[in-house]
């Protein structure tokens, strides 16, 4: 069994959320945990986990869409080889946000709505469909083994707000040792951005405290990562799956 943890306070986005994953998943292999208090987002996925009754779970954001009809496959092959998985991150942790590595170390592709309408998807790196050796992951959508997530578990108290949760439960995974990737074919539209306020700026800085002697020096070199503009989901599949990766 699949479990899918997600921390809303939003009625009708969770029960998008439900009709979703019924929808991906075959009946009787699924179930949704839903935590409508969560005083954060590592306190309620600390509470999901526990809750979870599946080998695999998966912690993602209430506006998240996937777009890949064959998530449960993917899902199963992908923890089959890794301890967790995420559509986002890096292979290389210079800084509490994850994008701070540039390229050639940071993965995957994620889906938003564009500004001027249709949608754009941003390409960190998607010339395989799997990259190994990842250290640290975006939070939009993480799967993981149950026993790996119950193993790391996420620090709700440094963390307890909604920033940065992600950055150290992955790091903190890939220090012990555990087998984290980035998946391409996994192909999620995420219905917002991050957002690099004061208020993330103070938990950036309790990631730095706890982390910095374990972090390389950090760059100061300007980067640009790839993105195409598309007018449909449909366009969206078409261009988070390169010719380059052979049949699917």
């Amino acid at each position: 069994m699949t479990s899918i943890i997600i921390c809303t306070t939003d009625d009708a986005k969770y029960r998008e959320c439900e009709q979703m994953y019924a929808r991906l998943f075959p009946a009787g292999s699924m179930e949704v945990v839903r935590i409508s208090d969560a005083k954060s987002l590592a306190e309620g996925y600390n509470r999901g986990i526990r809750a979870a009754r599946g080998e695999h779970l998966i912690l993602v954001h209430d506006d998240v869409e996937i777009l890949s009809p064959d998530l449960p496959q993917r899902i199963s092959e992908h923890l089959g080889h890794f301890d967790i998985i995420g559509v986002a991150g890096t292979s290389l942790v210079l800084h509490p946000m994850w994008l701070a590595a540039g390229p050639p170390f940071i993965h995957g592709q994620v889906g938003h709505p564009h500004a001027a309408g249709g949608f754009k998807v941003d390409i960190y790196s998607a010339s395989c469909r799997v990259f190994e050796k990842i250290e640290a992951l975006d939070g939009l959508f993480i799967a993981a083994r149950r026993d790996a997530a119950l193993k790391i578990g996420f620090d709700e108290t440094t963390f307890d707000g909604f920033h940065l949760y992600d950055m150290d439960f992955t790091f903190r995974a890939h220090r012990a040792g555990l087998k984290l990737g980035v998946v391409c074919d996994i192909h999620a539209l995420h219905h917002s951005l991050g957002q690099y306020d004061e208020r993330w700026a103070v938990y950036a800085e309790r990631f730095h405290h706890k982390h910095g002697a374990q972090l390389p020096p950090a760059s100061s070199r300007e980067f640009l990562w790839g993105f195409v503009v598309t007018p449909t989901r449909d366009a969206i599949r078409a261009a988070m799956t390169p010719r380059i990766w052979g049949r699917a």
